[in-house]
């Protein structure tokens, strides 16, 4: 197999023997090697994974008894969801060490944005996961310096940020991938590197609380302002978030900058203590400047105002990221928007190997190296307006397809069997091959299985938010009122984003129905939904306020009308859960009568409700 390049596994922390020029043409000829012979190296992650893992419970139970041939694997493991796995998964969370997925000891559970039961998902991981993690990091800038050189000149302004975790019942901690990232010795401990010197001093992006996280990344990011050569977060929508609060606290800010003092909201004496090492003396001609583009009219370009220098932003802006692109594109004059990697809490997968395309066009090459990689052929019709056929119900009329047997121009759902206990397991994640680099496919990120509404990391499915209305709607009843119609948008116009119902209500008494009580329905809905949605809205602030507009009577037959005027069939039309396409949008505000917004927050709690209820 292909050896990953040399500081990845060597972790030197020696400065002077970094030889930029050297480690960039390791990690482009890795990726040379790699994809020059995908099938191969796809056949030796197998074998690695079944032998690694071949007397573990669940390989024992599908049948498989120790074989580690490809070929018995495919014919008796079956293709599995979360749901398949949850007991399994329960049993580790409860503190059974047995090798139930894995020979290797679970280290600790990654929660996932997709949730289950209300619920993050919890992906098992192992530590040698973390190197494969940090194999993929070490490949981003390498490929970026082909497209903007020069980059090690100067720092990277990133927002990046922890959340919060929990403790299985069983002691194992639980946390969002990035958060493990973060605060492991793989991130607190890496050797220097001009590609990874970052504005932002560590203790703040560990800095647990949200306000004194921004605040001083925000801080250190503004005194710094002409080192800064790029700018970014995680999301597009994160990215967005911290513009806003500059929106909100530049005046604070340009008051510390101005003195060489930090405002005494910011209190973590670790954080306090960092930035006393960034605002060395105070600088109040860049407070000054600062001072007079933020207080002009228009934030157009006001990136490029701040921050001079900058020649991209690195955020994710593909999938239901790509709704902030003119948002982006108004606060930075349309610079680039570079979207570097795809990955996952079950695994990171790939990299974009022309990361200046433009966001429409972006692909991932996934690297064969990360995990075994099948995909399911998927047939949509209509775009996202048909529901997608079950996996186990197709998976048992056809075979999968393995990496090198993908077709130009076919959708596929992912698949994926990883070193860390996952077989043939369901991403959800909808792939469009869109090129080839070597013999290696890559991918256009189509669109994830069955989620309707996103704002931020949050991922509300049709179903969930069906039940979630139907719930509201029962505060109705005693008005002799009823939902007749419903739709959803999410509303991205404002910052942070938010959900929005369209509701057409039905009458049949005399009673009005008083506002509060459309009040107590957003909420309801917000209580009703996920816990990553209620943890965007409480803790992070990802999230805005739940709004219900409520439409005249009849406009969704106007919907309707308009559906079939464009070539939709009168006998196949279904009320869609979600609009995003803008002339509709416009319909339905256009015939609101009334509109209310969530009166509080709903409740949420780190960890689990059974969790929290154990101790």
């Amino acid at each position: 197999m292909p050896e990953a390049p040399k500081k990845v596994l060597e972790r030197d922390s020696s400065s002077s023997s970094i030889n930029l020029d050297v480690k960039n043409m390791e990690a482009l000829q890795f990726i040379e090697d790699v994809t020059a012979t995908p099938d191969e190296v796809q056949k030796r992650v197998l074998a690695e994974i079944l032998s690694r893992n071949s007397n573990v419970e669940y390989l024992r139970r599908h049948g498989l008894s120790g074989h580690i041939d490809s070929e018995i694997f495919k014919k008796v493991a079956p293709v599995v969801t979360y749901e398949d796995l949850k007991p399994d998964i329960d049993r580790i969370a409860n503190g059974d060490t047995s090798a139930i997925l894995c020979s290797e000891p679970i280290s600790e559970f990654l929660t996932s944005s997709g949730t289950s039961g209300g619920e993050r998902k919890l992906m098992p991981t192992i530590e040698e996961e973390m190197e494969r993690r940090s194999l993929l990091y070490s490949l981003l800038m390498p490929v970026m310096n082909q497209f903007v050189p020069g980059l090690n000149k100067g720092k990277g302004m990133y927002f990046l940020f922890i959340k919060s975790e929990a403790r299985t019942p069983g002691g194992l901690v639980a946390r969002p991938v990035l958060t493990s990232y973060y605060k492991s010795s793989h991130f607190k401990g890496r050797p220097h590197d001009p590609y990874t010197n970052y504005t932002s001093p560590d203790e703040t992006i560990l800095c647990p609380d949200p306000y004194q996280s921004m605040y001083s990344q925000l801080l250190c990011g503004l005194y710094q302002n002409t080192e800064v050569l790029r700018v970014g977060a995680v999301f597009a929508s994160g990215f967005i978030r911290a513009i806003k609060f500059l929106e909100n606290h530049w005046h604070p800010l340009c008051n510390d900058i101005r003195t060489g003092t930090l405002d005494p909201k910011i209190t973590d004496p670790s954080v306090r203590q960092a930035i006393r090492k960034v605002l060395q003396e105070p600088n109040p001609k860049l407070a000054d400047l600062i001072e007079a583009e933020c207080s002009k009219e228009s934030w157009r370009g006001i990136i490029n105002r701040l921050w001079p220098n900058t020649k991209y932003i690195d955020v994710i802006v593909t999938g239901t990221m790509s709704q902030y692109i003119p948002t982006l594109d108004f606060y930075s004059n349309g610079l680039p928007l570079v979207c570097t990697m795809y990955a996952s809490s079950e695994c990171y997968f790939g990299l974009n190997l022309n990361p200046l395309s433009e966001p429409s066009e972006v692909s991932y090459t996934l690297i064969p190296t990360m995990c075994y990689y099948e995909f399911l052929p998927v047939n949509r019709k209509n775009g996202f307006t048909e529901k997608l056929v079950s996996i186990k119900e197709k998976a048992k009329n056809q075979d999968l397809v393995d990496l090198v047997d993908v077709e130009l121009g076919k959708e596929y759902e992912l698949v994926v069997t990883t070193y860390a206990g996952l077989y043939r397991y369901c991403v959800g994640d909808i792939l469009r091959v869109a090129g080839f680099k070597n013999k290696a496919p890559q991918f256009k990120f189509i669109c994830r299985k069955n989620v309707v509404l996103s704002i931020d990391s949050d991922k509300t499915d049709e179903v969930e938010l069906q039940n979630a209305v139907k719930i509201a709607a029962n505060h109705l009843l005693s008005f002799d009122a009823s939902l007749a119609e419903y739709t959803s948008h999410a509303d991205t116009s404002t910052i942070p984003g938010h959900y929005v119902l369209y509701w057409e209500i039905s009458v049949s008494g005399e009673t009005l129905v008083p506002p509060s009580v459309f009040e107590d329905c957003c909420l309801t809905v917000e209580e009703s939904l996920n816990s990553v949605y209620r943890q965007g809205r409480v803790h992070d602030k990802s999230i805005g306020p739940l709004e219900i507009k409520i439409v005249e009577s009849g406009t969704f037959d106007k919907l309707m009308d308009y559906a079939i005027s464009n070539g939709a069939s009168i006998n196949q039309y279904k009320t869609p859960r979600c609009v995003k396409y803008a002339p509709i949008v416009e319909l339905l505000s256009s015939r609101v009568v009334a509109n209310y917004s969530s009166p509080k927050c709903p409740k949420w709690v780190p960890g689990r409700k059974q969790w929290c209820s154990q101790n």
